[in-house]
Order: C-alpha cells, then sequence, then structure tokens
C-alpha cells in the first residue's frame, strides 16, 4: 500500500494528493476559522416557501468579490424590516467548505442591516480618508469646455436625469451632440456600469466633457456615487466629469471629486452648453460697442485732421519749405565756415613746414656764400685727400656751378 505525503509540500509527480485528501485538508484548515462578522451587499436572496434554510450572495460593493450564504429563515424573520436585494448588511457567519462541490460558503447566525447612520459614519470616514489624499482639492480639477464637440452622459435607462440634460441642453443649444451611455445607477451593478461607461467615454476622441446624472432618492439609493470605486475612477478621468446626483440636498462624494458639480440635471445642462440666445445677444452688443469705439475713433481722428490743415504750416504750404530752406542755408554757411577755417589752418601749417624746409635745406646753406664741390660722379669732395691734381671737379653755389681742376701745392 502507497504511503501519501502528509504535508501539501511533500507531494510529487510520483505522489500526488487525491482530491479528497486535499479537499479533506481544505476542509479542515477552514473548520478552524473562528466565526466573524462581515459586512456586505445582498445581491441575490433565494427563499423557498416552506423551505427552513434560505440563500444569499454577499457582495464588497466596492470590488467584484462575492460569496455565498446560507441562513436559517428565522433569522430573516427576526429583521426589523423585511431584506431585499440590494441591501446593505452586516451578519455573523462561520466559513464552511463543501467537499463535494470543492465550494467556500458563510454559514450565518445572525443578521442586521446597516443603519443609515452607521453609513453615514462611515461616509464620513471615507470622506476625510480621501480629502486628506487630496482627491477634492480644487487644483486638480480640470475647467470645462466652452463648447463641447460631443457631450458623453451616463444615466439611468430611459430616466428623466436624461431627458433633464439632454433636453435642457438642447433648448441653450440646439446643435449639441450626445454619446449616452444607459445603467443601472441603483443596486449592485450600479458601481461597476458606471466605471464602465466612464471608462469608455473617457477614451472616446470626441466627448469633451461628461455627464454622471441621476434623480433624487434615499441614501441608500444614492450609496453608489460614494463609492470609493467610483470615486477613484473619477479622479483617475482625463476628461472633464459633471457631477449631477440627486436635489441640492444630496452631497455624494461624486460631487466632491467631479470637477463641475452640478445641483440637478437640469443645472448640468447649463453648465455644459452655453446660451445660444445669450451668446448672440453678447456679439450682437459687442458689435454695436465696436462700431461706436470705431465710429468715436473716426470722429477723434478727423478733428485732428481738420485740426492739423489749420495750423499755419499747412495753410501757407510754401511756410515749411521755407523753413527748412532756412535750415540748410544755415547749416550750408557753418559747414562752409567750417571747411574754410580747417583751410587756413592748412594753409598755416603748410607755410610753416615750407619756412622750416627752406632753413634746413642746403640752398639756404649756399645762399649764406657756402659752395659744394663735387667729383666728375658726383660724389661730394669731404675730404682734401680724396682730390687728385688736374681731376675735374663740379663746384656748386648759390646762382649756379661752374668747373675747376685742382692744382699740386706744397706739403
Amino acid at each position: 500500500m502507497t504511503t501519501l505525503p502528509e504535508r501539501a509540500a511533500d507531494t510529487t509527480a510520483e505522489q500526488p494528493w487525491p482530491v479528497r485528501l486535499l479537499s479533506m485538508k481544505i476542509g479542515e484548515y477552514v473548520e478552524k476559522m473562528s466565526t466573524l462578522w462581515v459586512e456586505g451587499q445582498v445581491v441575490q436572496l433565494n427563499r423557498r416557501p416552506g423551505a427552513r434554510t434560505a440563500y444569499l450572495t454577499l457582495r464588497d460593493p466596492d470590488v467584484d468579490m462575492s460569496l455565498s450564504v446560507s441562513i436559517h429563515v428565522n433569522a430573516l424573520d427576526a429583521m426589523p424590516t423585511p431584506l431585499g436585494e440590494g441591501a446593505r448588511v452586516v451578519l455573523q457567519a462561520k466559513p464552511t467548505f463543501w467537499a463535494q462541490r470543492g465550494s467556500l460558503m458563510l454559514d450565518a447566525r445572525q443578521i442586521r442591516p446597516l443603519g443609515v447612520g452607521e453609513l453615514l459614519a462611515r461616509l464620513e470616514y471615507l470622506k476625510r480618508h480621501l480629502a486628506q489624499e487630496g482627491l477634492f482639492d480644487r487644483e486638480r480639477k480640470k475647467p470645462l469646455p466652452f463648447l463641447p464637440r460631443r457631450i458623453g452622459l451616463v444615466c439611468g435607462r430611459a430616466s428623466a436625469a436624461e431627458r433633464d440634460v439632454v433636453e435642457n441642453a438642447r433648448r441653450r443649444w440646439p446643435s449639441a451632440v450626445f454619446e449616452i451611455r444607459q445603467v443601472a445607477v441603483q443596486g449592485a451593478d450600479a458601481v461597476p456600469q458606471v466605471c464602465a461607461a466612464l471608462a469608455e467615454l473617457d477614451t472616446h476622441p470626441e466627448v469633451d466633457v461628461i455627464v454622471i446624472a441621476r434623480g433624487g432618492g434615499g441614501v441608500e439609493d444614492l450609496l453608489p456615487f460614494s463609492n470609493e470605486t467610483m470615486v477613484r475612477a473619477v479622479a483617475a478621468a482625463l476628461t472633464p466629469v459633471v457631477s449631477a446626483i440627486g436635489h441640492d440636498v444630496d452631497t455624494p462624494l461624486l460631487d466632491l471629486v467631479a470637477d463641475h458639480r452640478a445641483s440637478t440635471p437640469t443645472d448640468a445642462a447649463k453648465a455644459i452648453v452655453p446660451d445660444a440666445d445669450a451668446e448672440r445677444s453678447a456679439v450682437a452688443a459687442a458689435r454695436a460697442r465696436g462700431h461706436r469705439a470705431l465710429a468715436a475713433r473716426l470722429h477723434h481722428e478727423r478733428r485732428r485732421l481738420v485740426e492739423l490743415r489749420s495750423r499755419p504750416v499747412l495753410t501757407d504750404k510754401g511756410a515749411f519749405v521755407r523753413s527748412q530752406r532756412a535750415v540748410v542755408e544755415a547749416l550750408r554757411d557753418r559747414s562752409r565756415r567750417r571747411v574754410e577755417a580747417q583751410l587756413h589752418r592748412a594753409r598755416d601749417h603748410t607755410a610753416h613746414l615750407r619756412t622750416q624746409v627752406r632753413t634746413l635745406s642746403p640752398q639756404s646753406t649756399l645762399d649764406r656764400g657756402y659752395a659744394i664741390v663735387q667729383h666728375a660722379d658726383g660724389a661730394v669732395v669731404s675730404d682734401p685727400a680724396s682730390v687728385v691734381v688736374g681731376e675735374p671737379l663740379r663746384v656748386r653755389v648759390a646762382r649756379g656751378d661752374f668747373g675747376v681742376k685742382p692744382v699740386g701745392h706744397d706739403g
């Protein structure tokens, strides 16, 4: 007989656990769990006449997770009001594992409705928590477009909220175009359907603004619009979101995270499109103001032209030319005098240089009686020893030159 491993970690391909043993082990582990209190939303309730046990599905309102629950009908009858689908409850239960079907269930002992006061307290806690994260800060809110190309609308099926938004928007701007997504706006399916529609419209290339609208209702009816998953989905949307939930007194958390809060669906229509009549009137008023401003400017400029033309300089058309001619003549006289002064100084300087040159020239030395003796090749005689007897020499004096020949002399 083959011995089976005691622990799951010791199993191998050669020594696996059979399904019955694994189911038994899971059942033993679940059986060790203590009785606990759990909160959720009832999405299905199955109570057959005459049966002593009822079955329901308990769903987490924030994520798509649920557990099956069995409960004695006496516990249901002990509730102050009949239990219906969509109700928020807390129940005391013991986890059980059905080995035959391999499913986990809750065996409920007590069940209590979640009171409005307790719901509001939990919403207030969630509100403070999200506010600390900055999801409600004004700085992160996006401005609404002046005239959206296409308006995304998330609303209930054939709802008054849809009619109020569409009719009032088209009454203000007849060519408004809508991209409508009809979803559940109450009950267990509201959160996933609204979030899915929001995500689809947020990726639409022509949707410039998204309106989430629902009519009024009780606190329990509006709970999906304070759901953390929906609030975070709106905060993450790239397209501006308008919240139009309930009436003015209703303040779900969606109102705080949306880029614009409308008190009613009708008010949302006023926020997403301009009033065509008001815009037409504003354009007409602007045109009238522009016409008056232009007329006033033309009148002012015409008056200035009359004033300019009445000035003496424009009355006598040659006055300006004469004044400018006088300026040109004055400038020409001044430039002539300046040039003449410069020429006079240059003349004096040239005369001074000429006198200086004459004083220092060889001619002035000759004029004083000196002479210059040169060899036949033009070299100046500066040493008697360089003169040969009978060599023709040339003597230059002040008024000309003449030739000489040296003769011998005693030593």
